[in-house]
């Protein structure tokens, strides 16, 4: 999926995108922790679970944009965040801007639109007056010098 969404994105602006497994182990047992992020150059413009980390009465959990709270690190949004990416790759391009990801609770999909090679100066133009994702404007910005 990685190699996919690589031939859609903008060879000039040096985006990347990861997934990683980190392993845990402690007393009570083991688990694997995911990590997703987004780099543009050496900047992370996107992390996951690190932007969406909170915690509450001693306990770690994970709330998204749309406010679903999840017992971090048992609970994760690592297989949603690989259908969205997935929804995103497969969407027509003539339906790139207009289509609602309603799955979309992080504030990727705006990511991946400011990525996106098949949109030109005039449609991204359009995406950073309507979006207010400062990761989204950063790349708009790189992809418009």
């Amino acid at each position: 999926m990685q190699r996919e969404l690589y031939k859609i994105v903008d060879e000039s602006i040096d985006f990347q995108i990861h997934l990683s497994m980190y392993r845990m182990d402690s007393q009570y047992g083991s688990t694997e922790l995911p990590r997703y992020w987004i780099s543009l150059g050496k900047e992370i413009i996107f992390d996951y679970p690190k932007q969406f980390v909170c915690f509450d009465n001693g306990h770690c959990f994970i709330k998204n944009l749309k406010g679903k709270k999840m017992r971090y690190p048992y609970q994760t949004d690592i297989s949603d965040i690989s259908d969205l990416i997935r929804e995103y790759i497969d969407t027509p391009r003539s339906e790139l801007l207009s289509k609602h990801f309603e799955n979309d609770c992080w504030g990727l999909i705006n990511i991946f639109r400011a990525a996106d090679r098949r949109l030109g100066k005039r449609r991204l133009e359009a995406l950073k007056r309507k979006t207010g994702n400062q990761a989204a404007r950063i790349i708009i910005q790189k992809r418009s010098c």
